[in-house]
C-alpha cells in the first residue's frame, strides 16, 4: 500500500512489474506507464484474472464498499495487489481493517522545509514489525 499521492513511487513499482511482462487491472491510472498495453482499466470484478491489480483510493470509500474490497483482496491474496491512496494516511492506516491484509505500507510526504520523507512499514498479521524512514532534500 502506498499513501500520500506518491505517483512517482507508484509508477516505479508498476513499471518494474510491467517490464517483466505482468498484466495489471487498474481501477484508475493517475499517471502514464512505460507499458500501457499491459494495463487494463476496469472494475475488480471483471471476472478475468490478471497478474496484479491497482486499487485506487480504497480508504476514501464508504465503509461497506471498503469491506467488500477487503473480501476481494482476501480471495486474491495469491496475486500482487498495489493499493494507491492519494491522501496521506500513515498512522491512521492502523485504524482500518486493511492493516490485516497488507504486507508493506509506504507513506510519502513532502515536508514544508524542502525535503521529502518516505516511511516504510513492514506488517505481519496486522502489526508493524519493522519501520524505516528515508529523507531526501528537494
Amino acid at each position: 500500500m502506498i499513501t500520500g499521492d506518491a505517483k512517482k513511487i507508484t509508477r516505479i513499482f508498476l513499471n518494474a512489474w510491467l517490464s517483466n511482462g505482468m498484466t495489471f487491472l487498474a481501477e484508475h491510472l493517475p499517471f502514464d506507464v512505460k507499458y500501457p498495453g499491459n494495463v487494463f482499466i476496469g472494475s475488480l470484478n471483471e471476472g478475468i484474472e490478471f497478474d496484479g491489480y491497482l486499487i485506487y483510493n480504497l480508504l476514501s470509500r464508504p465503509k461497506n464498499e471498503r469491506a467488500r474490497v477487503y473480501e476481494w483482496i482476501k480471495e486474491h491474496s495469491n496475486k500482487l495487489i498495489l493499493i494507491y491512496e492519494t491522501k496521506y494516511m500513515k498512522d491512521s492506516v492502523l485504524r482500518y481493517g486493511i492493516k490485516e491484509l497488507i504486507n508493506y505500507l509506504i507513506a510519502y510526504k513532502r515536508e514544508t522545509l524542502g525535503f521529502e520523507r518516505i516511511d516504510v512499514y513492514k506488517f505481519e498479521e496486522g502489526r508493524v514489525v519493522e519501520k524505516k524512514t528515508y529523507v531526501r532534500r528537494s
